[in-house]
């Protein structure tokens, strides 16, 4: 059996373009509604904050203050198992922002991933197929660390030690010197946590994948043949060696050219690269299956319903695929759901068709 968790309520105050609204949620179904402008996304994304302690969309984390304020805070109630759980995620201006569970601030953000599992399918999803391997990369790590404490650290570690070898290969070059010993010291480290995430991301995706597949089927009616595949340096050679080989490209470049900071998800259809050769609709239905498929896996780790948030999605899709979301949602599989939408008639219709309980929110 899973633990439900519920988002009861969510108040804002000084949030992006809210000055302060309170909602009150259905356990199953919420739909968002309103005019483009009128800050729909926000409210979704004030839950992802919740979740996340940082927003989907907007990376600069003063930008989410409303303007001309000085603060925001996002407050949200959740029923976790039976348990009441109240999470708030606020930032003035100037200082550090500050994550609280049940009134204590927690000294590591890292300890709040994962508390709160959160799907959210998005058409700013898109980049995950047409911007660089980065965004990939975030996805990866952005699923196994909602399941995976250790995992988030090594990570954090790597980034850290990553930017010291990176300094280090800079500085060299300025000043024309060059000492091995000390790059060894990096070299050795980085071995050591890239080699940890290395073998994870193999080990997930070696699990994930099938998942994604099948949720293609579904989605597709199994018309297409298509691929994930993970690529990474560490599969021709143990990160050491790799350091080591490359030390002469590295002087020259002033960086560090190979480690899991490069590695990459190839996303194919038919074999080849669906970025090239998917259609609007393939292309689409390949990112539903992945946020689905992280869904799934994330449910299965946690052993929590996550909740799930459609955001725009109606826009971007025809009514088929949005049918066939509307109907997976239908089974007991999932747990809250929230949509935004700009048509009030058109989510109300879809939404209908489920028996399930609804509330519609116009803003």
């Amino acid at each position: 059996m899973h633990l439900k968790l519920i988002l009861k309520s969510l108040s804002l105050l000084n949030y992006k373009n809210f000055d302060s609204k309170s909602f009150t949620f259905n356990d199953k179904i919420n739909c968002i509604v309103g005019n483009n402008g009128i800050g729909k996304t926000n409210v979704l994304d004030a839950i992802y904050h919740l979740s996340f302690g940082k927003s989907y969309f907007n990376p600069v984390a003063t930008q989410n203050i409303k303007h001309d304020e000085e603060f925001f805070v996002i407050n949200g109630d959740y029923d976790k198992g039976e348990k009441i759980e109240k999470v708030a995620v606020s930032l003035k201006r100037g200082q550090k922002k500050v994550i609280k569970r049940n009134g204590k601030a927690y000294e590591k953000f890292s300890e709040h991933i994962g508390f709160l599992p959160l799907v959210i399918i998005s058409p700013a999803d898109r980049d995950l197929i047409i911007e660089g391997s980065t965004t990939r990369r975030k996805f990866i790590d952005s699923v196994i660390s909602q399941s995976d404490k250790s995992y988030l650290n090594h990570l954090i570690n790597y980034n850290k030690i990553l930017a010291q070898r990176n300094a280090l290969l800079k500085y060299f070059a300025l000043n024309h010197t060059f000492n091995k010993d000390t790059l060894e010291v990096y070299n050795n480290q980085l071995t050591d946590y890239g080699t940890k995430i290395f073998e994870k991301r193999d080990a997930f995706l070696k699990e994930f994948i099938p998942i994604f597949k099948l949720r293609y089927e579904v989605i597709s009616n199994g018309k297409e043949l298509v691929e994930l595949e993970y690529s990474s340096h560490l599969f021709e050679n143990d990160l050491n060696t790799l350091l080591k080989t490359s030390v002469n490209k590295d002087k020259a470049l002033q960086y560090t050219s190979v480690g899991i900071h490069k590695d990459d998800l190839h996303f194919n259809i038919e074999g080849h690269p669906i970025k090239k050769f998917g259609s609007q609709g393939q292309q689409k239905s390949f990112l539903i299956a992945l946020k689905l498929a992280q869904f799934d896996f994330i449910k299965a780790q946690s052993g929590v319903n996550p909740i799930l948030l459609l955001d725009d999605i109606f826009d971007k899709l025809d009514e088929q695929r949005v049918a066939q979301i509307i109907k997976l949602v239908d089974d007991e599989n999932f747990g809250q759901l929230f949509i935004s939408d700009t048509h009030a008639e058109r989510t109300e219709n879809a939404v209908k068709q489920v028996h399930q309980s609804y509330q519609i929110f116009r803003l």
